[in-house]
Protein backbone atom coordinates (compact mmCIF):
# COMPACT_ATOMS: atom_id res chain seq x y z
CA UNK A 1 0.00 0.00 0.00
CA UNK A 2 1.38 3.33 -1.01
CA UNK A 3 -0.67 6.49 -0.96
CA UNK A 4 2.08 8.68 -2.36
CA UNK A 5 3.44 9.44 -5.81
CA UNK A 6 5.57 6.81 -7.57
CA UNK A 7 9.19 6.64 -6.49
CA UNK A 8 11.82 8.44 -8.52
CA UNK A 9 15.46 7.33 -8.70
CA UNK A 10 16.35 10.11 -6.24
CA UNK A 11 13.67 9.07 -3.78
CA UNK A 12 14.40 6.11 -1.48
CA UNK A 13 11.69 3.52 -0.87
CA UNK A 14 11.09 1.91 2.51
CA UNK A 15 8.97 -1.24 2.36
CA UNK A 16 7.36 -2.10 5.69
CA UNK A 17 6.19 -5.71 5.82
CA UNK A 18 3.38 -5.67 8.32
CA UNK A 19 0.15 -7.26 9.38
CA UNK A 20 -2.68 -5.51 11.14
CA UNK A 21 -3.19 -8.06 13.89
CA UNK A 22 0.44 -7.88 15.05
CA UNK A 23 1.16 -6.02 18.32
CA UNK A 24 4.77 -5.39 17.25
CA UNK A 25 3.48 -3.66 14.11
CA UNK A 26 1.50 -1.25 16.27
CA UNK A 27 4.73 -0.31 18.03
CA UNK A 28 6.53 -0.05 14.69
CA UNK A 29 3.90 2.35 13.39
CA UNK A 30 5.28 5.04 15.72
CA UNK A 31 8.66 4.74 14.00
CA UNK A 32 7.06 4.69 10.54
CA UNK A 33 5.07 7.82 11.39
CA UNK A 34 8.22 9.56 12.63
CA UNK A 35 10.05 8.63 9.42
CA UNK A 36 7.17 9.89 7.27
CA UNK A 37 7.13 13.14 9.25
CA UNK A 38 10.91 13.62 9.09
CA UNK A 39 11.35 12.90 5.39
CA UNK A 40 7.97 13.83 3.91
CA UNK A 41 7.95 13.38 0.13
CA UNK A 42 11.68 12.60 0.05
CA UNK A 43 10.96 9.02 1.24
CA UNK A 44 8.29 6.72 -0.10
CA UNK A 45 6.98 4.45 2.65
CA UNK A 46 5.03 1.45 1.42
CA UNK A 47 3.04 -0.89 3.63
CA UNK A 48 3.48 -4.43 2.36
CA UNK A 49 1.14 -7.13 3.54
CA UNK A 50 2.47 -10.21 5.29
CA UNK A 51 -0.48 -11.85 7.08
CA UNK A 52 0.69 -14.52 9.51
CA UNK A 53 -1.15 -17.81 9.89
CA UNK A 54 -1.27 -17.41 13.67
CA UNK A 55 -3.57 -14.38 13.33
CA UNK A 56 -6.88 -15.52 11.88
CA UNK A 57 -8.11 -12.06 10.82
CA UNK A 58 -4.83 -10.78 9.36
CA UNK A 59 -5.62 -11.69 5.76
CA UNK A 60 -8.98 -9.92 5.88
CA UNK A 61 -7.31 -6.92 7.52
CA UNK A 62 -4.80 -6.71 4.66
CA UNK A 63 -7.63 -6.71 2.14
CA UNK A 64 -9.47 -4.07 4.17
CA UNK A 65 -6.35 -1.87 4.23
CA UNK A 66 -6.25 -1.99 0.44
CA UNK A 67 -9.91 -0.98 0.32
CA UNK A 68 -9.06 1.94 2.60
CA UNK A 69 -6.36 2.97 0.10
CA UNK A 70 -8.95 2.85 -2.67
CA UNK A 71 -11.19 5.08 -0.57
CA UNK A 72 -8.35 7.54 0.13
CA UNK A 73 -7.49 6.79 3.76
CA UNK A 74 -4.93 3.99 3.71
CA UNK A 75 -2.53 5.13 6.44
CA UNK A 76 -5.24 6.50 8.78
CA UNK A 77 -7.06 3.17 8.49
CA UNK A 78 -3.93 1.16 9.23
CA UNK A 79 -3.20 3.33 12.27
CA UNK A 80 -6.77 3.01 13.57
CA UNK A 81 -6.82 -0.79 13.23
CA UNK A 82 -3.40 -1.18 14.84
CA UNK A 83 -4.49 1.09 17.70
CA UNK A 84 -7.16 -1.50 18.52
CA UNK A 85 -5.03 -4.61 18.01
CA UNK A 86 -5.81 -5.97 21.50
CA UNK A 87 -9.53 -6.19 20.77
CA UNK A 88 -9.08 -7.57 17.24
CA UNK A 89 -9.08 -11.25 18.32
CA UNK A 90 -12.41 -10.99 20.11
CA UNK A 91 -14.09 -8.45 17.80
CA UNK A 92 -13.03 -10.21 14.62
CA UNK A 93 -13.67 -8.83 11.17
CA UNK A 94 -16.46 -6.62 12.50
CA UNK A 95 -13.70 -4.39 13.86
CA UNK A 96 -12.56 -3.74 10.28
CA UNK A 97 -16.00 -2.46 9.34
CA UNK A 98 -16.35 -0.45 12.55
CA UNK A 99 -13.05 1.32 11.92
CA UNK A 100 -14.11 2.08 8.35
CA UNK A 101 -17.33 3.69 9.61
CA UNK A 102 -15.45 5.67 12.27
CA UNK A 103 -13.19 7.12 9.58
CA UNK A 104 -16.14 8.05 7.38
CA UNK A 105 -15.41 5.36 4.81
CA UNK A 106 -18.04 3.28 3.02
CA UNK A 107 -18.27 0.25 5.33
CA UNK A 108 -20.72 -1.50 3.00
CA UNK A 109 -18.08 -1.33 0.27
CA UNK A 110 -15.52 -2.75 2.73
CA UNK A 111 -17.87 -5.65 3.43
CA UNK A 112 -18.35 -6.24 -0.29
CA UNK A 113 -14.59 -6.08 -0.89
CA UNK A 114 -13.99 -8.70 1.79
CA UNK A 115 -16.63 -10.96 0.24
CA UNK A 116 -15.63 -10.56 -3.41
CA UNK A 117 -11.88 -10.66 -2.70
CA UNK A 118 -11.02 -7.78 -5.06
CA UNK A 119 -7.77 -7.10 -3.18
CA UNK A 120 -6.66 -10.73 -2.87
CA UNK A 121 -4.08 -10.48 -5.66
CA UNK A 122 -2.33 -7.52 -4.03
CA UNK A 123 -2.16 -9.27 -0.65
CA UNK A 124 -1.00 -12.56 -2.19
CA UNK A 125 1.66 -10.78 -4.28
CA UNK A 126 3.00 -8.93 -1.25
CA UNK A 127 3.14 -12.11 0.79
CA UNK A 128 4.85 -14.06 -2.00
CA UNK A 129 7.43 -11.32 -2.51
CA UNK A 130 8.05 -11.17 1.21
CA UNK A 131 8.68 -14.90 1.38
CA UNK A 132 10.98 -14.68 -1.66
CA UNK A 133 13.21 -12.09 0.01
CA UNK A 134 13.29 -13.86 3.36
CA UNK A 135 10.57 -12.14 5.39
CA UNK A 136 9.47 -14.56 8.11
CA UNK A 137 7.69 -12.26 10.54
CA UNK A 138 6.43 -8.77 11.11
CA UNK A 139 7.40 -6.04 11.15
CA UNK A 140 10.23 -6.31 8.65
CA UNK A 141 11.72 -3.34 6.83
CA UNK A 142 13.49 -3.35 3.48
CA UNK A 143 15.41 -0.33 2.27
CA UNK A 144 18.11 -0.19 -0.40
CA UNK A 145 18.11 -3.98 -0.56
CA UNK A 146 18.78 -4.35 3.17
CA UNK A 147 16.29 -6.34 5.25
CA UNK A 148 15.85 -5.27 8.87
CA UNK A 149 13.85 -7.59 11.13
CA UNK A 150 11.71 -5.70 13.62
CA UNK A 151 9.99 -8.79 14.98
CA UNK A 152 12.87 -9.48 17.35
CA UNK A 153 13.29 -5.91 18.60
CA UNK A 154 12.51 -2.40 17.40
CA UNK A 155 15.57 -1.12 19.27
CA UNK A 156 17.77 0.98 16.99
CA UNK A 157 15.87 0.20 13.79
CA UNK A 158 14.59 3.72 13.16
CA UNK A 159 18.10 5.09 13.59
CA UNK A 160 19.46 2.46 11.17
CA UNK A 161 16.78 3.35 8.61
CA UNK A 162 17.51 7.07 9.03
CA UNK A 163 21.21 6.44 8.41
CA UNK A 164 20.42 4.57 5.19
CA UNK A 165 17.90 7.18 3.99
CA UNK A 166 20.29 10.03 4.75
CA UNK A 167 23.05 8.25 2.79
CA UNK A 168 20.74 7.59 -0.18
CA UNK A 169 19.51 11.18 -0.24
CA UNK A 170 23.08 12.50 -0.08
CA UNK A 171 24.15 10.21 -2.93
CA UNK A 172 21.24 11.42 -5.06
CA UNK A 173 21.98 15.10 -4.47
Amino acid sequence: MSDSAPASPARPVLDVWCELQCPDCRTALDDVSALRERYGDRLEVRLRHFPLDKHKHAYAAAQAAEEAVDQGKGWPYVAAVLARVEEFDSAGEQLLLDVARELGLDADEFDTALIDGRHTLIVDADQAEGKAIGVTGTPTYVIDGERLDGGQSQEGLRERIETIVDRLLAEAA
